[in-house]
């Protein structure tokens, strides 16, 4: 399997910490080595790289995990090839246009029957289960709301009933965002953290790296860690349960729904 790294903060911060933490488990401390990926929003414009060697041996992954870019949301993934080649065509995140915003998605897990999913004109680039899943959302959202946004609530809604549509599927952990919202799905493991004043020091799991985040912030920052596996091992993280769907804001929860009991 995959691994996902997400971010959603209220004020421009760099990923560099967390994505040290992930960027090991990519070939050293974990399998994931089939490419990596990372997309970066700030005010609502991304910029993406994608690299199908393995994290923990990119020059590339080297250079993000060491340069403070400051966005306000960021969507990383580490691959563990099941479905499609190891190539840049299938290194995640993925990206479409929609209501003149660019949608971008990662996905850990594999879907039995996924070629079957209808994807009109959103027509995947490369032969993953994940992209054609990431299409198919798309084109659902585009044909039941046609060429208008609804608002969050409805939109976050529909976006958790079609993710449970691909659980039954099979693993869908899922991260898709428009540059104002980052919207997380669990089926097996996400776990989310959310750090704000007063803040105290953390240190990474897989790495030999701490942070004093009260060095680093101001009492107004908030900032929110969403992960397949926790990435510090001094943190308590929260631990979302199959079915559930998780929207973040600002690096605050504007959207929660777990499956009835």
């Amino acid at each position: 399997m995959c691994e996902l790294l997400g971010m959603s903060a209220n004020v421009p911060t760099d990923i560099c910490f967390s994505f040290s933490g992930l960027r090991a488990r990519g070939g050293r401390t974990g399998p994931h080595k089939d490419g990596w990926g990372m997309a970066m929003y700030r005010d609502g414009h991304v910029w993406a790289m994608h690299d199908p060697r393995p994290s923990s041996d990119s020059d590339l992954a080297e250079v993000m995990s060491k340069t403070s870019l400051k966005c306000d949301i960021v969507i990383s993934h580490i691959r563990q090839a099941n479905v499609g080649a190891v190539s840049l065509p299938n290194t995640h995140p993925f990206s479409r246009i929609l209501w003149q915003k660019t949608w971008t998605y990662a996905h850990n897990g594999q879907l039995e029957g996924s070629e079957k999913l209808p994807v009109g004109i959103h027509q995947p680039l490369g032969s993953t289960d994940s992209e054609r899943a990431f299409c198919w959302i798309i084109e659902q959202l585009t044909q039941r709301f046609g060429e208008q946004e609804p608002e969050l609530t409805v939109l976050a809604s529909a976006i958790t009933e079609l993710a449970l549509q691909l659980k039954d599927k099979g693993v869908f952990n899922m991260m898709l965002s428009d540059g104002a919202v980052l919207y997380c799905f669990c089926t097996t493991k996400l776990h989310w953290i959310v750090r704000r004043a007063p803040f105290k020091k953390a240190t990474l799991s897989d790495e030999d790296v701490s942070v004093d985040f009260q060095e680093v912030t101001t009492d107004k920052d908030v900032v929110t860690v969403i992960a397949t596996q926790p990435l510090t091992n001094n943190e308590e993280w929260a631990q979302m349960v199959p079915g559930e769907l998780c929207a973040f804001q600002g690096g605050e929860v504007v959207f929660q729904k777990k499956p009835s009991p």
